[in-house]
């Protein structure tokens, strides 16, 4: 009896570990995203640093995490934590947005805004755009 919650906890771990083994991952510091803005039909495309924040249209956008995986395991793509605020006419600032978003389910958690789209394109380690002040 006792054997056998050895092997079982034994076989536990050790597909545990395979797991993590054959994947990581990886924080970046820069997010890519595509935005669409309705009005126009015209499609935007901006890095972001992590914690910095973006505008675009009448939307502040501020990637936290954006995760990546290595390995095996290619059904993890990448995956970004973000905010994202909405600036009215008046100047006032209201959350729209705090969630995941992930680049190969974009329709998953999309931000629901009646005239821009944004979408996590991927997360990458850099960029051609400067990083910011501070």
């Amino acid at each position: 009896m006792h054997s056998a919650r050895f092997v079982s906890a034994f076989a536990i771990a050790a597909c545990m570990s395979v797991g993590a083994a054959s994947a990581a991952t990886i924080a970046n510091p820069v997010a890519a995203f595509s935005g669409l803005d309705k009005i126009t039909g015209r499609i935007t495309n901006f890095d972001v640093y992590m914690d910095e924040t973006v505008q675009f249209g009448a939307l502040q956008i501020t990637p936290r995490v954006c995760y990546s995986h290595t390995g095996d395991d290619s059904s993890d793509g990448p995956s970004v934590f973000i905010e994202v605020d909405q600036v009215s006419l008046q100047r006032t600032v209201r959350r729209i947005f705090a969630g995941w978003m992930f680049a190969d389910s974009p329709a998953l958690n999309a931000v629901d805004h009646a005239v821009y789209d944004v979408w996590l394109v991927e997360c990458k380690t850099t960029t051609d755009v400067p990083p910011p002040a501070g």
